[in-house]
C-alpha cells in the first residue's frame, strides 16, 4: 500500500482514543468499514494506489526504483482486475506475510515488512473498507522490472534477510501511550521505510531502522529519527512535535517534500490522541547526544570564500522571511538557526528547498499554508552553494560547508 525498501514516503496508522495496558487497539465506533476507513488513512494506501488524476485505489500509479518501474495494483473490489473475489484470509495473508492469494511474491516496495505488524482485526477492517469503494475495472500494468531484479524467485533471499512475520506485541515496560505509538509508526505508518538506509540489495538492516536515508529516485533525504543532529526529537516538546505531524508546521520546523504528502494524505487525519502516541514514542527513541558533525570535503579556503558570499545573498533573498538571525517567524516561516534539517550530513534537503522552494501541506488547521519561492532561475549553482554553507554554519550551526557541484546534481532533479 506504500513504498519502501526502495522507495517512497512515509508514517501512520490506527484508532482513536488511548489503548488499554497491554493492548494496541483502540475504540472507533461500531462501524468496522468505518474504522477500516480511518486505518486506511493512517496507512496512507490512496498516495501510492491512486494514479495522479486515475480513480482511487485503482492502482496504475508509477513507482521508480533502482531496480526498475513498479506499478501499484488495483484494490478496488472489482472481481476481475481488482481484489473483489478475495476473503478476509487472503486480504491478511498479503499484509501479513507480502504474497499474492495465489502464493506468489510481492515486491517489497509494498512495505509487508512493516505492515507483518498490523493485527488481524486492523486487517480486516481495512479489507472491509475497500469491499465499499467503487470498483474499477482496471487491468494492473506489468512491471517494468530490469533483469535480474524480473525474476520474483531472487525475493527469497531478500525475505530470508530482511523480512520476519509477526505482529506487533506491546513492550510491558513501557506505557500504553507509548506502545500506541510505537504500533502506529512500525505498523501500518512503515515510517522505517524511508527514514532508514537502504543497501544495494533494497534491504535495511534491523540495526538501522530510523537512522535515516536518501529517498531513491525522489532525490530527498527522510532524516534519522533517533539522531538529535537530524531528525531526532528528543529536545522537541511534544507539543512541537504533534503540530508537525497533525498540520505540517511547527515552532521548531515545516514539512515539505514527500513528507508534506504524507501529511497532507495521512497524518492530519489522524486523531489527537494517535498524533500524540507517535508523538510520545518518537521522541523515546532519539538520541540526546549528538555525534560530532563530519569532516567537508570542500577546502577550508573555498568554505570560507562561500560562507562570506552566502551571507550576501542571504541578506539579499532570505532575511526577509527568516530574519537577520535565522530565528525566522515560527511557524510560518521556519527558523534556520538551530534547525535540525539545515545541519544534518545530507544537505540534500536545503539545496533543493533553495532550488525549487516548495509549500508546507494545506491541512484543516492550515489551511492556507506560507509557501518559498524557487530561487533556480535566479542564482547560479556557486550562489546556491554560498547561501546554503552560510544558513548550514551560521548562528551556531553545526553543518558543514556544500560545493556549486552539489547544487547542480540537484538542479534537475524531480519536483515531486
Amino acid at each position: 500500500m506504500k513504498s519502501r525498501p526502495w522507495l517512497l514516503l512515509l508514517l501512520l496508522s490506527l484508532f482513536f482514543g488511548p489503548a488499554a495496558q497491554g493492548q494496541v487497539r483502540g475504540a472507533v465506533g461500531d462501524n468496522v468499514a468505518e474504522r477500516g476507513e480511518y486505518l486506511a488513512r493512517a496507512g496512507d494506501c490512496i498516495a501510492c494506489h491512486t494514479a495522479p488524476e486515475g480513480r482511487i485505489f485503482a492502482g496504475g500509479r508509477a513507482m521508480p526504483t533502482p531496480f526498475g518501474t513498479l506499478y501499484s495494483s488495483n484494490i478496488t473490489p472489482d472481481p476481475e482486475t481488482g481484489i473483489g473475489k478475495w476473503s478476509s484470509d487472503d486480504f491478511y495473508r498479503t499484509m501479513h506475510n507480502g504474497r499474492f492469494p495465489n502464493g506468489g511474491l510481492i515486491y517489497p516496495a509494498m512495505p509487508f515488512a512493516s505492515y507483518t505488524k498490523v493485527t488481524r482485526s486492523d486487517s480486516d477492517a481495512i479489507f472491509a473498507y475497500l469491499k465499499t469503494v467503487p470498483p474499477v475495472n482496471q487491468k494492473n500494468r506489468p512491471h517494468d522490472m530490469r533483469f535480474p531484479y524480473d525474476n520474483r524467485q531472487l525475493l527469497l533471499g531478500w525475505r530470508t534477510l530482511y523480512f520476519t512475520d509477526e505482529e506487533y506485541k506491546p513492550d510491558p515496560g513501557k506505557s500504553p501511550e507509548w506502545n500506541r505509538g510505537a504500533y502506529l509508526v512500525e505498523g501500518l505508518g512503515h515510517c522505517a521505510m524511508c527514514h532508514s538506509p537502504i543497501n544495494r540489495l533494497g534491504g535495511t538492516r534491523e540495526s538501522d531502522e530510523f537512522k535515516g536515508g536518501l529517498i531513491p529516485m525522489q532525490n530527498w533525504y527522510a532524516p534519522s529519527l533517533t539522531s538529535d543532529r537530524e531528525g531526532g526529537l528528543g529536545e522537541w516538546s511534544i507539543k512541537d512535535i504533534t503540530d508537525l505531524l497533525k498540520t505540517g508546521v511547527s515552532a521548531r520546523g515545516v514539512v515539505y517534500g514527500p513528507m508534506a504528502e504524507v501529511v497532507y494524505n495521512s497524518l492530519q487525519y489522524l486523531t489527537d490522541g494517535d498524533i500524540r502516541a507517535m508523538a510520545v514514542y518518537l521522541k523515546g527513541i532519539a538520541e540526546l547526544s549528538p555525534p560530532p558533525p563530519p569532516s567537508s570535503k570542500v577546502p577550508s579556503s573555498e568554505a570560507s570564500l562561500l560562507i562570506n558570499h552566502g551571507k550576501t545573498v542571504y541578506d539579499a533573498r532570505c532575511a526577509t522571511c527568516h530574519g537577520a538571525q535565522g530565528k525566522g517567524w515560527p511557524p510560518h516561516w521556519p527558523p534556520l538557526a538551530g534547525n535540525q534539517s539545515i545541519q544534518m550530513e545530507s544537505s540534500v534537503n536545503a539545496i533543493r528547498m533553495v532550488l525549487n522552494g516548495g509549500y508546507p501541506p494545506a491541512t484543516k488547521e492550515n489551511p492556507r499554508p506560507y509557501g518559498m519561492p524557487p530561487f533556480a532561475g535566479l542564482l547560479s549553482d556557486n550562489e546556491v552553494a554560498a547561501v546554503v554553507s552560510y544558513i548550514r554554519t551560521a548562528w551556531g550551526n553545526r553543518g558543514i560547508p556544500v560545493s556549486a557541484r552539489d547544487a547542480n546534481e540537484l538542479r534537475s532533479a524531480p519536483l515531486n
